[in-house]
């Protein structure tokens, strides 16, 4: 790698590090490129990126951002895993890691918060935000549909009663 190309993966690599919201780290040692390619395709659909990089390269990007504090992480071979949803990115490495034993989170960081390894599986247990999206319009649309079934509700019993009556007049 040239001078310029480190130079430019720190550039955006510090500008991951101060936009998203949360990052995981975890050693990939003895991962087969099958395996990283299923891991990146599974992230891909989660809106997750998944970089591998020099260490000594990321601990640069880390410099100035919120996430400063996870550089001692970066020791052997690391994936850094990010998403601006803070649960799709942890999500995505810990059911890749329950498969697959060679994938070892080591931490990561939410904003100014470190998260240790029991942290970022605490984070993938949550929903993710189109989950909790999901039920809160569930919940809102709850009410609403109950008030049109007991508004409508005596009209139904009314005209049945009229249909009742109108039967009636017919049998007679």
């Amino acid at each position: 790698m040239e001078r310029a190309e480190k130079r430019e993966l720190v550039s955006t690599m510090n500008e991951v590090f101060q936009e998203t919201n949360v990052v995981v780290v975890a050693h990939y040692a003895g991962l087969t490129v099958a395996e990283l390619t299923a891991l990146r395709g599974k992230a891909r659909v989660a809106g997750v990126s998944v970089k591998v990089a020099k260490n000594r390269l990321v601990k640069l990007a880390l410099q100035g951002t919120d996430s400063a504090h996870i550089a001692d992480l970066f020791t052997g071979p690391t994936i850094v895993a990010y998403s601006d949803d803070p649960v799709a990115a942890p999500k995505v490495v810990s059911d890749f890691a329950k498969t697959n034993d060679k994938l070892v989170i080591l931490g990561g960081a939410m904003g100014k918060t470190n998260l240790d390894p029991n942290g970022v599986k605490a984070l993938a247990t949550l929903p993710s935000l189109d989950e909790l999206r999901g039920k809160l319009v569930g919940l809102i649309q709850a009410p609403a549909t109950k008030i049109a079934t007991v508004v409508s509700a005596p009209a139904a019993q009314l005209a049945r009663v009229f249909g009742a009556y109108a039967k009636k007049d017919e049998a007679a």
